[in-house]
């Protein structure tokens, strides 16, 4: 690295408001350039320009107008650069306030979760993901998407924390559950919500999951159809099937 500036500091003074950018100019390292498919760039620099989207929406901005002063533009229009200035720096701020307020959060769940404290665990799909791998073991096919699926439907039934589902699903054997629907050992989220169906009964899964009420579905009826061949397969296998109902804070004991 040959140089850095902080363009925001000196464009302060310059009277334009709003740009923020860290500009670093670099070339290639010596070893770098020893080697022959590098030769060719040798004495070329590039100036790499690190800045937030918010940063570069502005010098987008910026750039279209082409000023150089804020003095030099219309009273009125001077007025709203200085207003969206102050707009875009506190809308960064809080964009990194809500990023560091989030990995607070992920970081104390992952605590609470790791000290059976489910109760202080909200219902996320981060915090999903990591309850299930640690009770039906990790399941590397399943993707961000699903997890937010998944949280989605038990929100929707009533779910806020971690304590409330450990208490539905605990005295569920998954596995088990699997195999008398599908007869085989399916995905970990899968069975995770053939467990929820089995606890909470059918009748308030199928009016609660998104499914029930998607107008998409050319057969309107195929979900509850389902879920009803579902919960008989459960009965013949002799899994009873309950009407669990989330508590107000859900259970506290660990799951054994």
């Amino acid at each position: 690295m040959r140089e850095t500036a902080n363009r925001s500091s000196h464009l302060r003074g310059s009277g334009r408001p709003g740009y923020e950018s860290y500009h670093f100019v670099v070339e290639l390292s010596q070893a770098r350039l020893a080697l022959p498919e590098y030769a060719r760039y040798r004495g070329m620099r590039v100036e790499i320009q690190v800045r937030t989207i918010l940063q570069h929406a502005w010098a987008e901005i910026e750039h279209d107008i082409q000023y150089k002063s804020v003095d030099a533009l219309p009273a009125e229009i001077g007025q709203r650069f200085m207003a969206l200035a102050g707009m875009i720096e506190i809308g960064d701020r809080e964009f990194q306030a809500i990023a560091d307020a989030h990995d607070k959060v992920r970081e104390k769940a992952d605590i609470s979760l790791k000290a059976g404290r489910l109760e202080d665990v909200e219902l996320t799909a981060e915090s999903l993901k990591s309850y299930v791998d640690k009770i039906y073991g990790p399941d590397g096919r399943m993707r961000d998407w699903s997890y937010e699926w998944t949280a989605t439907l038990l929100k929707r039934l009533g779910f806020l924390n971690l304590a409330q589902l450990d208490e539905c699903t605990r005295n569920y054997d998954d596995d088990l559950v699997s195999r008398a629907v599908w007869g085989s050992r399916q995905g970990q989220l899968t069975r995770l919500e053939l467990v929820v169906l089995a606890a909470v009964g059918p009748e308030r899964y199928k009016t609660l999951h998104p499914f029930a009420t998607s107008e998409s579905n050319e057969d309107s009826g195929w979900f509850e159809k389902q879920t009803d061949r579902f919960v008989e397969r459960l009965k013949k296998s002799g899994i009873p099937i309950g009407s669990y109902l989330p508590s107000s804070s859900g259970a506290t004991k660990p799951r054994a």
